[in-house]
């Protein structure tokens, strides 16, 4: 077994956009798939197919009305079309969907949960899911800000649902607050959940006493990765080693890489770097090396595309 990485994604992932100039773009896939190809990283996944996941098992972490209520949306909107009508159906100022939005966010859920089926099978060691839309401002019945279901919630209930997992952490280092993760997974002490982001930003949120089992750490505009990688040395790594999770899920957002204008971050790939293998050092000594990564934001192609590719490096061992 030479490849222990899985790559997943969807050409349905592709397929979903919010008009023309949008940040989170179809693009995005693009530009990573372009790298991972350009430097050979991409010759040592193990790549898959995303499936679309199940309603039953979005349903783990997502009111059952807000799936209905996608559906229902996305349905009226084909019809609309078929009349000459308009091509998005607006959710907030930033977030809005296409006829295609529907099926991209089941494959990009479905991919998170495939990802944990054969991780935790032992035909991966960990794997990463290139896919959009992001999920981890997806709350429990509500889609916002470019996020419409929550994957890596999503999956991680599925963990200690459908595997009967005790124990699962989630790390996100996202720019953005993961609100929707710690709206559905705020004072579940099967998860851990662990984040640093800037603040003041969008959604705005993430200070106001969170749960006992959120580590959030906001910090403000232009921090820069060394100021970082020494917040998360002293206050996440004693608390996952502390936790001794069974699983890592990754909220896998590069928009705070100092490139990226959504966001006055000054992390560079050599952050990432870095970050992953803490990552991947707490899952080697507790979770045999069980790490599901998923994307989640990044704007600036460039520094997007080289960023996963580091992610990546790590991961595989390269």
């Amino acid at each position: 077994m030479a490849h222990r990485t899985g790559y997943y994604t969807h050409a349905a992932c592709r397929r979903h956009e919010m008009g023309e100039g949008h940040p989170e773009c179809p693009e995005r896939l693009d530009a990573i798939e372009d790298r991972l190809l350009l430097t050979g990283v991409g010759d040592a996944l193990d790549r898959r197919e995303a499936p679309a996941a199940a309603l039953a098992d979005i349903e783990l972490a997502h009111d059952r009305m807000h799936v209905a209520g996608l559906r229902g949306l996305s349905q009226n909107l084909a019809e609309d079309q078929l009349a000459g009508g308009p091509r998005y159906s607006p959710i907030d100022p930033d977030t809005s969907i296409n006829v295609h939005t529907w099926d991209a966010a089941l494959h990009a859920a479905g991919a998170a949960l495939a990802a944990t089926d054969a991780v935790i099978a032992g035909e991966l060691e960990n794997a990463f899911c290139a896919v959009r839309p992001p999920g981890h401002h997806a709350c429990h019945g509500k889609a916002m800000g470019f996020c419409f279901f929550n994957n890596v919630a999503v999956a991680a209930r599925y963990a200690l649902e459908r595997h009967r997992f005790k124990r699962v952490a989630i790390v996100d280092f996202d720019v953005h607050h993961g609100n929707g993760t710690e709206d559905i997974l705020a004072g579940d002490d099967r998860v851990l959940m662990v984040g640093f982001f800037q603040h003041p930003l969008y959604p705005f949120s993430g200070t106001e006493h969170p749960a006992s089992n959120m580590l959030n750490l906001p910090v403000p505009a232009y921090t820069r990765g060394m100021e970082i990688r020494e917040l998360i040395e002293s206050v996440w790594l004693p608390r996952l080693e502390a936790f001794k999770p069974e699983m890592v899920f990754v909220s896998a957002g590069f928009d705070a890489h100092r490139e990226d204008e959504l966001g006055q971050l000054g992390l560079t790939e050599s952050d990432y770097t870095w970050i992953t293998m803490r990552i991947k050092d707490v899952a080697r000594r507790f979770s045999k090396g069980r790490i599901v990564s998923v994307l989640e934001g990044g704007y600036s192609l460039d520094a997007l595309a080289r960023s996963v590719e580091a992610h990546v490096r790590v991961l595989a061992d390269l």
